[in-house]
């Protein structure tokens, strides 16, 4: 590995999530299998003018640190599966640097606090970023999902447990 690709690489949270999980076990594992989970962002004074035109938008992507994770792992059981894949061929938690990447609908906005529903996050979650979501840069047709197939069915009632700690 050169030494570019090795370099220390420094984030500061924009925000950090307000949510009722205050543990993993019990979360719900994707946004889009919790659309009734509610939570809020609220965002440190200093960044505050970036929210500027937010609530213009439906749904924001919340690039975040999944900070209660302590594992970094590079082959997992994910939670919709019983056999071991990859940790880039899912989207478990327990991964190098630890980035989270969740699509919320934007619900409110009160000054810098944005309120959300389809929330996949803990209590305490720093919130590294936060773009609009925007269906024609976003949204691509697809045929191929990988091992995911029809496991997907079972995405509503899945819920997080203590495999990735």
């Amino acid at each position: 590995m050169s030494a570019e690709a090795r370099d220390e690489i420094v984030l500061r949270p924009v925000g950090v999530v307000r949510s009722r999980f205050t543990e993993a076990t019990g979360m719900p594992i994707q946004t889009a299998g919790a659309p009734e989970e509610t939570g809020r962002v609220e965002v440190h004074p200093e960044f505050a003018p970036g929210l500027r035109d937010i609530e213009g938008f439906d749904y924001l992507i919340l690039i975040t640190r999944l900070h209660a994770c302590e594992n970094e792992k590079l082959e997992v059981v994910p939670f919709l599966d019983d056999a071991s894949h990859g940790v880039f061929a899912t989207r478990a938690p327990a991964r190098p640097n630890r980035l989270g990447l969740s699509i919320v609908r934007l619900t409110a906005v009160e000054g810098r606090i944005l309120h959300f529903s389809g929330n996949d996050m803990m209590d305490g979650t720093p919130v590294l970023d936060i773009k609009p979501y925007v269906p024609r840069f976003d949204v691509r047709e697809t045929e191929r999902v990988g091992w995911f197939g029809a496991r997907l069915e079972r995405l509503p009632e899945t819920r997080s447990d203590d495999r990735m700690r």
